[in-house]
C-alpha cells in the first residue's frame, strides 16, 4: 500500500521551520492552538484575493506576531496603510492581546503551490475546462524556473456522473529525499456538480542551492546600492 504523507509536514523540524512558533503548558496549549487556527481563518476569508499561501504565527509573553506572506501586499496595506491598522484592530478585538503584523511580499506566485491550487480551483468554479486548466498551469509553473511540478484534481470532473482522479506532471518531484524542497498546496472548487479537490507539488530544487541563491541575490543588492565613485577630470 502507498502510504503518502504532506510533504511540508515530513519536513517540519528537519529542514523546514514550524508555522506557529510559541511554548504554552497544557493546560493553555488547546486555547492558544484554536487561537491560531481562528487568526488564519478571518485572515484567508476577509483577504480571499491577497494571494495569502502562509502564514506564520509567532507569540512573546504579551504579543503576538504574525507573518503575512502575500502575492498582492497592497490589498493588504491599503492606502498609507490604514488597511494594516485596521486588520491589526480586528485581530486584537478577535484574540483580546496585542497583535503586530508583518507583510512579506511573494516575488513570483507560480512558484508557489498553494497560490498554484487556488487559481486552478478558481478557473475551474468559473467552468474552464479542467484538461486545458492543467496543461496552462504546467507549463506556466515550468516557465517560472522550478524543478517539477505534479497536479491531482479528484471530484465529479467535466460534470460526469461518477468522480474520478486526475493526475499531471512535469520535471522530477523527489518526495522522499528530504533535502528537496517540495511545496505542497491543498484547495478546493465549489462547483455546481460538487466539490473538486485540487492538490499541486512543486519542486524548487534543494535547499542549499536556494540559500546559495539568496546570498548571490543579496550581494547584487548590495552592490547596486554601492555610490559610484566620481570621476576625476
Amino acid at each position: 500500500m502507498g502510504q503518502k504523507v504532506r510533504p511540508t509536514g515530513f519536513r517540519v523540524g528537519i529542514v523546514e521551520d514550524w508555522r506557529s512558533r510559541w511554548y504554552a503548558s497544557k493546560k493553555e496549549f488547546g486555547d492558544l492552538l484554536i487561537e491560531d487556527y481562528k487568526i488564519r481563518k478571518f485572515v484567508k476569508k476577509k483577504y480571499l484575493f491577497a494571494g495569502i499561501p502562509r502564514i506564520e504565527i509567532e507569540r512573546t509573553r504579551d504579543m503576538v506576531i504574525v507573518f503575512l506572506h502575500c502575492a498582492r501586499p497592497g490589498i493588504i496595506i491599503g492606502r498609507k496603510g490604514q488597511e494594516v491598522d485596521r486588520l491589526k484592530a480586528e485581530l486584537e478585538d478577535l484574540t483580546g492581546r496585542r497583535m503586530d503584523l508583518k507583510i512579506i511580499e511573494i516575488a513570483n506566485p507560480n512558484r508557489s503551490a498553494q497560490l498554484v491550487a487556488e487559481d486552478i480551483g478558481q478557473q475551474l468554479e468559473k467552468r474552464s475546462s479542467f484538461r486545458r486548466t492543467i496543461k496552462r498551469t504546467l507549463d506556466q509553473v515550468m516557465d517560472a524556473g522550478v524543478k517539477g511540478i505534479k497536479i491531482q484534481l479528484s471530484g465529479r470532473l467535466g460534470g460526469a456522473e461518477m468522480s474520478r482522479c486526475e493526475k499531471a506532471g512535469r520535471g522530477s518531484i523527489p518526495l522522499s529525499t528530504l533535502q528537496e524542497h517540495i511545496d505542497y498546496g491543498f484547495a478546493e472548487a465549489m462547483t455546481a456538480q460538487g466539490v473538486i479537490g485540487v492538490k499541486v507539488w512543486i519542486c524548487l530544487g534543494t535547499y542549499a542551492e536556494e540559500e546559495a541563491n539568496d546570498g548571490v541575490n543579496a550581494k547584487a543588492g548590495q552592490a547596486s546600492q554601492k555610490p559610484k565613485k566620481a570621476h576625476k577630470r
